[in-house]
């Protein structure tokens, strides 16, 4: 298999020149993080993950995690590796320095992320979690929960998990049934089960604190009656060690796809009456606390689907210079099937999504860290709106980038590819979840055009779309830029198209939902690859700026230039065409009886 090679220079090139990483350190909150000191964390990082996070991939994948006794034992290697990974500090890159984070902009965590989820996304499950429980704790724990957990959270010598999903309630979180109880001395006693709980048991570190959702007596029906509860495995003894054996247990694996070394348990909690829990925030306001945690999740599973597609590429990439089969049109005989057309145009599309995906994840945290640390607050307000806008796109087409790039990275080996001892499948098995969990794709589309379109009166998509068409009327004006006047002028056009689409959408939501909700996935697709043109456009006006640079590397510029170009031209023109599906309605969604039989 190919070695993994971390886009360290990418997250250098982006941080840097494209989405201001300069703004983010300007900040009162960051004014010892200094270029030379992300450049340095970045080269680590991408030391760290190739060489003891990559090499476990396969391994985890073969191996899995196994179920015993209630015990859970990680793949051979996972261990030992997390240990490496916590002594480093990875796991608390930007949780705050008062519980001993590192304090470093969320901008910086996240592009070592991706570099990490490249390398193993099954091991970095474990962390992603963490992360989510840090924020939530941050947000709406009490004094005495955050003294209690936060620390050992940050360090990494407690785990967490989320627990949402039960047998009847997936996606419809109201259904769920798990019951907590107040006791006299203010606990709760938790009774139920969770389905799907990422390393909900596992050998990696010494206690597993639960985030669970559940229902306290005479509770409002649906999700206005649901509140969040701090659940340990092993619960805190009051002197900072660990007591006695909390009532909840692991009593089974799941049997997946992918991702075969996150161990995915179905938990069950009070089998014996006494399992004890701490109401997090405040009583029926659980999902307030849970989207805490699941907005940092989503953002999350997007860069765990650029990471997958870069090593696919890579892997592609490596096995296209090698493989010869044919005679490439004007190449030489015993030339690398890279040499064929149709195999370039399917490189070139996969680094091309791959791009902009990374670079909408990059301006999502971004704009993430000023909406937390910026001083003015109307600053911090505007990009709150923007983060909450580019989430669902973050995550739904980051993910959708990793399963489709997976899928065509699996073309270009042919046969080989859908061979297991080739490597490739695995990407395109584990992959496969990231549209699935923390809000399937479908439900990122429907918050996007119900909820953040019309946030704040429309004002954080409108601004947006004012910046992307301003870079496009600049390229198409600017003799400097005769190179990208052709994309200048695809983005242009996709900007007023899906301006027109958000507008229309926005009415129908307010005059024929149903409409509205059969436009909300393919609006999702444009306006995502919209943004990313726009981004990726605005890394190649910086590649351009730097090759002027002495002692530039021309070749890795060009890269960018190249990328954002196709992506532009022939890339965006399809998305464009979604307008008539945005705009269809839903008398074919529904022209079809939902009981329909095929002909026998």
């Amino acid at each position: 298999m190919t070695d993994y090679k971390p886009p360290v220079k990418e997250h250098d090139f982006i941080l840097n020149h494209v989405v201001g990483l300069s703004d983010v350190t300007a900040l009162p909150a960051y004014t010892d993080v200094t270029q030379d000191l992300v450049t340095a964390i970045l080269t680590e990082a991408g030391r760290f993950v190739a060489e003891e996070l990559a090499p476990l991939n396969r391994r985890g994948d073969m191996e899995g995690a196994t179920l015993k006794e209630g015990v859970v034992t990680t793949a051979a290697g996972f261990k030992q590796a997390y240990q490496k990974y916590i002594e480093g500090g990875w796991n608390g890159m930007s949780a705050t320095p008062d519980f001993g984070g590192q304090g470093l902009p969320l901008v910086v965590h996240n592009a070592v992320a991706e570099m990490a989820n490249g390398a193993n996304m099954a091991f970095m499950l474990c962390s992603l979690l963490n992360q989510g429980a840090i924020e939530a704790l941050q947000s709406h724990g009490s004094k005495e929960q955050k003294d209690v957990y936060l620390h050992n959270i940050i360090a990494g010598h407690w785990t967490a998990t989320m627990n949402l999903t039960e047998p009847q309630a997936g996606s419809d979180v109201g259904a769920l049934r798990c019951k907590a109880v107040r006791q006299d001395a203010g606990h709760y006693l938790i009774e139920g089960q969770k389905i799907y709980i990422t390393f909900g048991e596992h050998d990696m570190a010494e206690n597993i604190v639960h985030l669970v959702l559940a229902r306290t007596p005479d509770a409002p029906a649906g999700t206005r009656g649901i509140s969040l509860f701090i659940v340990p495995k092993f619960l805190p003894d009051g002197e900072g060690g660990l007591g006695e054996r909390n009532d909840v247990q692991a009593v089974s694996l799941e049997h997946k796809l992918g991702i075969h070394g996150s161990p995915t348990c179905v938990m069950s909690f009070g089998d014996k009456g006494n399992c004890i829990g701490y109401l997090l925030g405040e009583e029926f306001h659980g999902m307030r606390c849970m989207f805490t945690m699941m907005n940092s999740a989503r953002l999350g599973v997007g860069l765990q689907g650029v990471g997958c597609a870069e090593r696919a590429y890579q892997m592609a990439l490596d096995y296209a210079l090698q493989r010869v089969q044919g005679q490439p049109v004007g190449a030489e005989v015993g030339a690398p099937i890279i040499e064929h057309a149709d195999i370039r145009r399917q490189l070139l599309t996969m680094k091309a999504c791959i791009d902009a995906s990374r670079l909408l994840c990059s301006y999502n945290s971004r704009a993430i860290d000023l909406s937390r640390h910026h001083p003015d607050p109307e600053v911090r307000a505007a990009q709150q709106g923007l983060a909450d806008l580019l989430t669902p796109l973050s995550k739904a087409y980051g993910s959708d980038v990793g399963v489709e790039v997976a899928s065509n990275a699996i073309q270009v080996f042919g046969g080989m590819g859908y061979i297991e001892e080739a490597g490739i499948a695995q990407l395109y098995r584990d992959s496969r979840i990231a549209p699935i969990y923390e809000g399937t794709n479908g439900i990122q589309a429907v918050d996007l055009v119900v909820r953040k379109l019309k946030q704040d009166d429309g004002r954080h998509w409108q601004t947006l779309f004012d910046e992307c068409s301003a870079l496009a009327d600049e390229i198409v004006a600017n003799t400097e830029m005769d190179a990208f006047r052709k994309a200048g002028r695809q983005l242009a056009m996709a900007v007023d198209t899906a301006r027109d689409c958000a507008q229309f959408l926005s009415a129908q939501c307010e005059t024929n939902m149903r409409a509205a909700l059969a436009g909300a996935s393919p609006f999702l697709r444009l306006m995502s690859m919209t943004v990313g043109s726009w981004l990726s456009l605005k890394a190649a006006v910086a590649a351009q700026q730097q090759m002027k640079q002495p002692e530039s590397d021309a070749d890795f510029l060009q890269q960018q230039i190249t990328s954002a170009c196709f992506f532009a031209e022939q890339l965006l023109p399809p998305a464009t065409a979604l307008s008539h599906a945005i705009k269809g309605g839903e008398g074919l969604l529904f022209g079809l009886a939902a009981d329909v039989q095929i002909d026998e």
